[in-house]
């Protein structure tokens, strides 16, 4: 029943039409297509290669930690702006694994409750109506939501395989730099995997310089790396800390989704107003989580640990997805990989955009994925799928190649 509450909801959130469109969101196509699936075969074993969390738990001795500090009464009262003891943990862990030395905890590092409050957070301390934030796509939206929120505008930046998926600055129409105040990425990047380089970065930071924008760089993967390839931070890049951040996370690194906690980290104007924006937004992480983080970040062999056994998967992956015709390649960071979709099958079915072709995976092979349509059509799909030992790694991933060979794809 309608009632004068429908008529005061913000514009920003759909003003009196909120909660009356029909459109059903990517995520929760896929929630239903899995109801569905599961409905329609009970017997047979959903394979979710969609999923976007580590199905470790989180390492016993952060759990110990945590057990033991939450029943200190000193560890009861608001963290605000965070521990200092957290700080200090967090630039040495940015020195000993990026080896950027030298960032000053105090003013320099701030922590968050997870990465995607701090992304929500940005865009309140410096968009005005009518800014732009630069944001790379296919990616995480949240920052651009809060942009608009605030009455700002996104200018999207296309992540095509033809450029390594990394975003072509120079495309960018002077209008649209000229209003620019913020530039977001994401490195090692959800969903395509692909890792930035060096040079790269130090295109963002002189384009950056060149045009006063803030550079946002989302590192919620940085720390998930193999093959040789190494932890690449943005802050490494000469001149970086002097146009903008990174955020980084503890969620995917430590097995910690769940426990909610990350830092900025960078030039201290913008990690100051951060933590000004923050402070009229949440009163901190709990102090108990904090020192579990400090744990975390102290012990990187948690992520050695974790970093071999995404590597093996997505070898295995990479394996079946190429004997089904494929094309993929192992990513050499993320628990990711993005492949193109096929045409059809030579039985006549014809996928159209990517969506179709993950309703189709889930529907009828009774595996999900995550499609994306905004830059061609791919599917994105984790190696986080639940699996006690290497056995049944092999087990679930041989039984994804038998599915999907019986589909004879055309491509």
């Amino acid at each position: 029943m309608d009632s004068y509450i429908q008529q005061q909801f913000a514009e920003r959130i759909g003003g009196a039409g909120f909660g009356k469109g029909t459109q059903i969101y990517k995520l929760e196509r896929i929630k239903r297509a899995k109801q569905a699936a599961r409905a329609a075969h009970p017997n047979v074993e959903l394979i979710d290669l969609g999923i976007g969390e580590p199905d470790w738990a989180a390492d016993p001795g952060m759990v110990e930690v945590l057990s033991k500090e939450a029943g200190k009464p000193e560890n009861r009262f608001y963290a605000d702006n965070g521990i200092p003891e957290f700080r200090e943990a967090a630039a040495n862990y940015m020195a000993e694994i990026y080896g950027v030395k030298g960032l000053d905890p105090e003013h320099e590092i701030n922590h968050a409750i997870g990465s995607k409050p701090a992304l929500a957070i940005l865009p309140a301390a410096f968009i005005n109506p009518g800014d732009i934030t630069l944001m790379s796509v296919p990616g995480y939206p949240v920052m651009g939501t809060h942009t608009i929120y605030y009455g700002g505008q996104v200018y999207n930046l296309p992540l095509r395989e033809e450029n390594n998926f990394l975003p072509d600055l120079n495309s960018i129409p002077a209008e649209v730099v000229q209003s620019a105040k913020m530039l977001y990425m994401c490195y090692p990047n959800n969903p395509t995997a692909a890792v930035a380089t060096l040079d790269f970065y130090k295109q963002v930071v002189a384009f950056a310089r060149k045009n006063n924008i803030v550079v946002v760089n989302d590192a919620a993967y940085a720390a998930l790396t193999f093959d040789g390839e190494q932890p690449l931070s943005f802050l490494a890049t000469p001149g970086a800390k002097e146009v903008g951040i990174e955020v980084q996370s503890l969620s995917k690194a430590f097995n910690m989704t769940g426990w909610r906690l990350g830092f900025v980290a960078g030039n201290p104007l913008v990690v100051n107003a951060f933590a000004t924006v923050k402070d009229n937004i949440d009163s901190g992480q709990f102090r108990a989580i904090q020192k579990a983080g400090i744990y975390a970040l102290t012990h990187p062999e948690i992520t050695e640990r974790t970093n071999e056994k995404y590597s093996r998967r997505h070898a295995l992956l990479t394996s079946v997805l190429q004997q089904v015709g494929f094309r993929a390649r192992k990513p050499a960071a993320t628990f990711y990989q993005y492949v193109p979709i096929p045409k059809g099958t030579r039985s006549g079915i014809t996928f159209d955009n990517a969506e179709d072709f993950s309703d189709y995976l889930i529907r009828q092979k009774l595996i999900s994925t995550v499609p994306w349509d905004d830059v061609g059509a791919y599917i994105r799909l984790s190696v986080t799928f639940t699996a006690d030992d290497e056995a049944e790694e092999r087990r679930v991933l041989n039984e994804v190649g038998e599915r999907l060979a019986t589909a004879d794809f055309v491509f």
